[in-house]
């Protein structure tokens, strides 16, 4: 049975197209083709005529006209668009007329890396000419590194690599610092909060490096379809860029359902498994060896659904049905077998985090499977578009859960399908960062006074090193004194710089993993569950001193879930307005966290069969807010007496912190909302909307500019929630926000709406 049969069945079994909530059809798209540009070196010209490449697409063209005119671009099409040619042929161009020049390219993980450096290194071969290329990262012998920093025409790298490897050396760099012509920047929105906001400081860095070598190179980002793609790229690169928008690629008729799992409790809103119905629905394409992905938002559903998958499977694996995970963790010769295997089609399926959500090569797949809203509406399209990248039918699924997010968006299509995906935000000054950077800066070469004259909080930053005999300050320049190498105790994918590591006991302290300073309570507290490639460990001691937890191989039935207490005060006030008597602010704010308890949750059925109490340390963090305080008689104005006007206020803040994130283009995790019936910063009713970041990257300021806009989308799903007293899909279970909680969170929403001009 092909794909187009099994869709036709779809519409006609009641256990699936009962539950779909959105059926949206995509026809065929013809290309747009374009001619090469003038002056293209010929040899290129015939290498890609040979390779069957008569013409390119209208984008391309585009693309390279612009940069050969000397602007710095940001190319944003669909998956598979061949967007790898925007910068190949312009940088090839050059090293062919000019073989002095240099080019780097960053890809944000060495995945990707390697995939495109197999695609570039192709082309060259086809050339037959001497044109150097090679990857630099943490893969790379010793023995090969001398010969790539000072023969490399093209060095790949990642942005982890640039910060800790290349730019810290850059004295046995200078031939690449010199000649550096091209700096290339793919996959653009993936740079957004930490992350983004850490690439822009290392920008910065190798801008002024280069400065320092005599060379000013061209910027060309690729980015997948954002709302702000050039803003974001001007913001990581420090100055104005083109945008190249007009897509001229083909694609086949492509189908995207919303499939909502059904109602198993309706008193509560509790849904069937999302994990569940994604897996059946998986079986059901991979027993017909339809090439099939599923992305799962957690390593721990990843494991979870590979887990299952394997067990409904089992049988038919000798049918030549292979099923495979795909995860950070996983070692790097075992992601390149599973990337090898979905190419050549001997891999029917494979269950992955976001990590395959990139331009890394893995075929033409049939079926994209994505278990619950990915955090972003740009991830949503990236991961469907691992479906049908070449041409013919494809197929996407995603597959509801019972959360306010994905509840929203199956009765609001509308999100998906018709409106401009999220804006990407990046905080380039966020004060740790920043700081931690010009301590790599200072570093890497001395500062001077003119060089920070214009440059707000420059100054005062190295100042306050220079207190704290990080830096020399003598006579008008800053100097490095400190004997620690400063860019390896900084992560570019956390702004706290502690992560710990996971030592398997069973295997005399192998390590089989890390977890970030701030989710280790979460996620390595003691007894906790630990899965990694679908094998399960326990943790056994949990070294908070040393940064390491210890762990053994188990075999149990379930796995855990932590649960935190969080309490908020208010530092600092950035800017605040008045809504009658309500005050909408967004400022500086500390929360501290503690891990209380875990439960364990049973495999398959999903039910909690066991907990336990916790005593872990608390956790302070410095970050942002938006906050909306009510005046202290609101119970009275909107008639709800006490006992019902606290549940009230917690519901107003489940919604808003579950619905906050489509505004800001941010992982849900990044966000949190807590309600204090009497704040003592402003000692009113008041709900808080928090980064989960330290120092923040400005998310909470786009909320407080787009307040009106959420407050309304927050309204319309409450009161189209089919529930009858609130549910996970909307303020909570009526357990967490009492009986009248959904009544009174409208009756507050409608209250701040009637003051809040949208």
């Amino acid at each position: 049975m092909n794909l187009d049969q099994i869709i036709d069945l779809l519409k006609s079994d009641p256990s699936v197209g009962g539950n779909i909530a959105h059926w949206k059809k995509f026809p065929a798209r013809p290309a747009v083709y374009a001619d090469f540009p003038v002056g293209l070196d010929m040899r290129l010209v015939d290498t890609l005529q040979q390779r069957g490449i008569r013409q390119l697409y209208c984008h391309q063209k585009d693309a390279i006209e612009r940069i050969g005119e000397g602007k710095d671009i940001v190319v944003v099409t669909p998956t598979a668009s061949g967007k790898t040619l925007c910068y190949n042929l312009p940088v090839l161009d050059r090293i062919l007329k000019k073989p002095d020049s240099r080019a780097l390219y960053l890809f944000p993980t060495k995945a990707l890396s390697q995939d495109q450096m197999s695609e570039l290194y192709d082309l060259i071969q086809r050339l037959d000419v001497d044109i150097k290329t090679y990857t630099f990262d943490g893969d790379t012998p010793q023995t090969a590194r001398r010969l790539i920093r000072s023969a490399g025409h093209i060095v790949i790298t990642n942005p982890d690599m640039l910060h800790t490897g290349i730019l810290p050396h850059h004295t046995k760099w200078i031939k690449l610092f010199e000649n550096l012509e091209y700096v290339v920047i793919d996959e653009v929105h993936q740079y957004r909060g930490i992350f983004g906001s850490h690439l822009a400081n290392v920008i910065r860095r190798l801008r002024r490096i280069c400065n320092f070598y005599g060379s000013d190179p061209l910027f060309i980002c690729c980015s997948a379809t954002i709302a702000n793609p050039d803003d974001l790229a001007r913001r990581i690169i420090g100055r104005e860029v083109t945008l190249i928008d007009n897509n001229g690629a083909p694609s086949g008729e492509r189908h995207f359902l919303l499939y909502n799992p059904p109602v198993i409790n309706k008193q509560l809103g509790i849904r069937k498994s999302s994990i569940n119905e994604a897996s059946r629905l998986a079986a059901m394409f991979l027993r017909h060896r339809v090439q099939t992905i599923v992305f799962a938002r957690f390593r721990l559903y990843v494991e979870v659904l590979l887990t299952y998958l394997q067990r409904e499977l089992k049988g038919d694996f000798g049918r030549g049905i292979e099923i495979a995970g795909y995860r950070g963790g996983y070692l790097p010769n075992e992601r390149r077998r599973i990337e090898s295997g979905l190419r050549s089609g001997k891999i029917t399926g494979v269950v992955s985090t976001n990590a395959l959500e990139l331009g890394i090569d893995i075929g033409s797949l049939d079926v994209s499977i994505i278990v619950g809203y990915p955090g972003s509406i740009a991830s949503l399209w990236q991961q469907a578009g691992r479906a049908g990248r070449r041409s013919g039918t494809a197929l996407t699924i995603m597959v509801a859960n019972s959360t306010a997010i994905n509840q929203f968006l199956c009765g609001e299509p509308k999100y998906i399908f018709d409106k401009t995906p999220e804006s990407g935000i990046i905080d380039p000054d966020n004060l740790i960062i920043r700081t931690n950077h010009l301590k790599c800066a200072t570093f890497e070469l001395p500062f001077d006074s003119d060089e920070i004259a214009g440059e707000d909080g420059t100054a005062e930053i190295l100042e306050y090193l220079a207190d704290e005999n990080i830096v020399r300050h003598s006579g008008n320049r800053y100097h490095w004194s400190s004997e620690i190498y400063p860019a390896q105790e900084i992560s570019l994918r956390s702004a706290s710089p502690d992560n710990f590591v996971i030592l398997n006991e069973s295997k005399n302290a192998e390590v089989i993993g890390e977890v970030d300073y701030f989710s280790a309570p979460i996620f390595l507290h003691p007894e906790a569950i630990y899965l990694h490639a679908a094998e399960q460990y326990q943790v056994t001691r949990l070294d908070w001193e040393g940064k390491k937890a210890y762990v053994k191989e188990v075999e149990v039935d379930y796995y855990t879930d932590a649960e935190t207490k969080t309490d908020l005060k208010v530092l600092a006030v950035n800017n605040e307005e008045l809504f009658g008597d309500a005050v909408m602010s967004h400022g500086e704010v500390s929360v501290t966290n503690v891990t209380v308890m875990f439960k364990k949750i049973k495999f398959q059925t999903h039910e909690n069969v066991g907990s336990g109490k916790l005593e872990m340390p608390e956790l302070e963090m410095h970050t942002n807010a938006f906050w909306y305080a009510f005046p202290g008689d609101i119970p009275f104005r909107v008639g709800l007496d006490g006992s019902r006007f606290g549940g009230s206020l917690r519901g107003l803040a489940n919604i808003m912190g579950k619905i906050a994130p489509l505004w800001v283009m941010c992982d849900p995790r990044d966000l949190r909302s807590i309600s204090q019936v009497r704040a003592p910063f402003t000692e009113k009713p008041t709900v808080y909307v928090y980064e989960n970041i330290p120092g923040g990257v400005g998310l909470s300021e786009k909320l407080f500019s787009e307040s009106a806009h959420l407050f309304e989308a927050c309204l319309d799903h409450v009161r189209k929630c089919p529930c009858a007293s609130g549910c996970p899909a909307c303020v909570g279970p009526p357990m967490e926000v009492g009986d009248g909680g959904k009544e009174g969170t409208v009756k507050l929403l409608e209250y701040m709406l009637a003051y809040t001009p949208v």
